[in-house]
C-alpha cells in the first residue's frame, strides 16, 4: 500500500509542477490543509474518494491516471474531423470551438 500512496503522491506532485502551482495552491483547490496535502505528495496519507473527484473537477486530473498512472490516449481535433465529409468540416470546427469554449467557461466557475 505504501508504494501505491507514494506513486499517487509523485503523480500529483508532477502534475502540480507542470501546472506551475505551489503546494499551497493545490491544497486550497482541493480544500485541505497544506500539511495534509504535503503528506499526500510524500505518500504518507491517502486521498479520499471525495478528494479524487474534487481533483478531477477542479484540477482536471484524470482519476485513472492519478490512481494507476495509466493515461488515456488524447484525441486531437484532426482525429475527430479526418473522416468528416468535406462540406461538413466547417460545421464540425464550429461545434468543437463551441464545446471548447463551454469547457473553459465551466472550469472558471
Amino acid at each position: 500500500m505504501n508504494d501505491i500512496l507514494r506513486d499517487i503522491g509523485i503523480r500529483l506532485k508532477n502534475w502540480r509542477k507542470e501546472q506551475h502551482l505551489t503546494q499551497a495552491d493545490a491544497a486550497a483547490l482541493l480544500e485541505m490543509s497544506l500539511n495534509f496535502y504535503g503528506d499526500i505528495e510524500r505518500g504518507k496519507c491517502r486521498l479520499s474518494i471525495e478528494k479524487i473527484v474534487l481533483a478531477y473537477e477542479k484540477l482536471g486530473i484524470d482519476p485513472t491516471y492519478l490512481l494507476t498512472g495509466e493515461q488515456h490516449p488524447t484525441v486531437g481535433f484532426y482525429d475527430i474531423i479526418k473522416d468528416c465529409p468535406k462540406d461538413k468540416v466547417f460545421d464540425m470546427e464550429q461545434i468543437v470551438r463551441y464545446a471548447s469554449n463551454l469547457y473553459r467557461n465551466d472550469r472558471k466557475l
